[in-house]
């Protein structure tokens, strides 16, 4: 027999996402249970007990969801973010280096020099309009009278023309009569065309005041104003208006014709050519049906 003593099991090293397993399992939490109590994604709570890190979006989002795992299992949290990955920190020489590092603008965003506000037209337009003062201020004087002074004489010329001079002044009463007559004589075609215009107005007016004779199964006539409703077997309404003395109304429509009407003693009603006996209220309203 050797006296070799027999090999101790090998220990597993632990993880951080080990010891959070183990945590987890020893107060018997399902992993959606853990994940729903701190308002995160069942997902990220496996690829953090999985140790697959470069999965989660960073170092430092990974540090604090482990922290946030701890403080809901209510361990320690300084072994689990020992063993985590420290979250990448910029050294000083890195950031000498970037300060003085030449800086790039973007394309697109370029910073306005000092002459960029002569492309405004509201620069253009206040230096035309100083240039054209100056221009105006350094004209000479003599051009400004010059041209003063011939204005009035263009207008002035066709004023007096040379004919006017030579007209006569004796040919306008040989004229006026003439003129006279021709006046005359306008006025009195003037004067007969309204009257051959006018003179067949009575034939209108005849043939206006005689209208058609009303037709229908239902006839109504009043003597003085009335309001009258029909509505037909079909329920659309043939007539609901108020009817002038003497106005003769004709209507046809579907069987039974309700009819109602205002004023029953100034209206008389009659169907298929016979007269209908109205039996009016106290309010000398009347409803009859006609079938």
């Amino acid at each position: 027999m050797s006296d070799v003593p027999p090999s101790e099991p090998q220990q597993v090293p632990l993880t951080a996402g080990g010891l959070l397993r183990q945590a987890r399992l020893a107060k018997g939490l399902h992993i959606a249970a853990l994940a729903t109590s701190i308002k995160v994604a069942p997902r990220k709570l496996e690829l953090l007990e999985s140790d697959r890190f470069d999965e989660l979006p960073g170092a430092t989002f990974t540090r604090a969801l482990a922290q946030t795992v701890c403080r809901s299992l209510k361990i320690d949290a300084a072994p689990v973010l020992a063993l985590l990955p420290q979250p990448v920190e910029q050294s000083l020489a890195h950031m000498g280096l970037g300060l003085n590092a030449p800086y790039r603008d973007r394309p697109g965003r370029r910073v306005p020099s000092d002459l960029q506000f002569l492309k405004s037209p509201i620069v253009w337009g206040a230096v035309c309009l100083v240039l054209a003062s100056v221009a105006l201020y350094l004209l000479p004087a003599g051009w400004v009278n010059e041209l003063s002074s011939q204005q009035p004489s263009v207008v002035t010329e066709p004023v007096l023309p040379p004919v006017l001079s030579a007209a006569p002044v004796v040919t306008e009463p040989a004229s006026a009569p003439a003129f006279t007559a021709s006046g005359v004589a306008e006025v009195a075609a003037s004067a007969a065309a309204p009257a051959a215009a006018s003179a067949p107005a009575p034939e209108a007016s005849q043939v206006a005041a005689s209208p058609a004779p009303a037709t229908g199964v239902l006839l109504l006539r009043t003597s003085a104003e009335s309001w009258v409703e029909v509505i037909d077997g079909r329920g659309s309404p043939l007539l609901s208006r108020m009817l002038h003395p003497g106005e003769t109304v004709g209507l046809d429509g579907a069987s039974p014709l309700r009819v109602r009407i205002g004023n029953a003693s100034a209206t008389q009603v009659s169907f298929r050519g016979k007269p209908v006996l109205l039996t009016p209220t106290r309010d000398n309203v009347a409803k009859v049906e006609l079938k």
